[in-house]
């Protein structure tokens, strides 16, 4: 069986990720699939992409995090794959295992790698089982402030807060004393929910 021949692909980004996908796509001859939210309609990914698919209100959360709503604007416009490009759906398992049972291809790591390796802990976990050297740090997900402080203290100051389910440049938090732990863990919980849902 020969290898599937990709003439459309969704672009499941915005802004200059998505620029720089549609750019790559239409130097290799293969049509573009913009995704948009309802602010993003006059964006510059949305104008240069061959199409372009509403997915829902501003909130990243209620349009560019909704796989089923990617899933589908892939399927009503005919494309064969869908470009993640990082952060966002970039990094999310089931996302990647939704659209290939969908029929369609993703393009990046598998969904079984992400489930090992997009989570931080799990990744870490499976890193020290490994016998790789891993930078200090926990194995569990720490969500109060005394106990980050506790740990904080043991591995010494600074220390960066980093979500679990983060990707992008996300959901981390540079912590340079006690003081600040409370207000830099609730910041990067915040983040990570409105980022990656998590």
């Amino acid at each position: 069986m020969g290898a599937r021949r990709i003439t459309k692909v969704l672009v499941a980004n915005r802004g200059e990720i998505a620029v720089r996908i549609i750019q790559g796509l239409r130097e290799l001859g293969i049509a573009s699939v913009a995704v948009h939210s309802d602010v993003d309609r006059s964006a510059l990914h949305v104008l240069m992409a061959d199409e372009a698919v509403p997915i829902g209100p501003a909130p990243a959360s209620e349009s560019y995090l909704v796989g089923e709503r990617i899933i589908a604007a892939a399927r009503d416009t005919g494309a064969e794959a869908i470009h993640p490009g990082y952060g966002f759906l970039a990094e999310n398992g089931p996302f990647s295992r939704a659209v290939e049972e969908a029929g369609l291809i993703f393009i990046g790591p598998t969904a079984e790698t992400m489930e090992i390796m997009g989570d931080k802990l799990s990744s870490r976990r499976r890193m020290i089982a490994a016998g790789v050297p891993v930078v200090p740090g926990t194995e569990e997900a720490v969500t109060d402030p005394d106990v980050a402080a506790a740990v904080a203290a043991e591995i010494g100051y600074p220390v960066l807060l980093k979500a679990s389910a983060g990707g992008g440049g996300k959901g981390m938090r540079i912590v340079r004393e006690a003081g600040e732990m409370p207000s830099a863990l609730r910041q990067t919980i915040g983040e990570a929910g409105s980022a990656f849902g998590k």
